[in-house]
């Protein structure tokens, strides 16, 4: 689904969005997501990703990614039963969305479900 981007008459895809159950409360969520950065790097590297920007304010997580010349921009927002990602892609990238979210959410659900 497309929407219009504001001050601009380019439609811009829907944003991705990824709600992660979880049942581990909001600290060791967010723990888990902290120290789950490192191998976030090495697999997205491997699908030719960089990581540009990871800062935490709060619980929620601004990230900045690069990919295929395109970049791409979202948030990790931790609550106590959920983990909410919100992924901003450019309209090349919206084309494998379906692919991409389900990456998102098999990889969030092994992060926030292994012991």
């Amino acid at each position: 689904m497309l929407w219009e981007q504001p001050g601009s008459s380019r439609p811009m895809p829907k944003p991705l969005i990824v709600d992660i159950p979880h049942d581990l409360g909001r600290d060791e969520a967010k723990r888990r997501l902290e120290h789950g950065t490192d191998q976030a790097r090495a697999f997205l590297a491997k699908s030719g990703v960089t990581i540009d920007q990871l800062a935490w304010t709060g619980d929620r997580l601004d990230f900045g990614v690069s990919a295929m010349t395109q970049k791409i921009g979202g948030t990790i927002d931790v609550g106590p039963e959920s983990v909410r990602l919100e992924v901003k892609l450019p309209f090349l990238l919206a084309l494998f969305a379906e692919k991409i979210q389900k990456v998102a959410s098999k990889e969030g659900n092994l992060l926030l479900t292994k012991k």
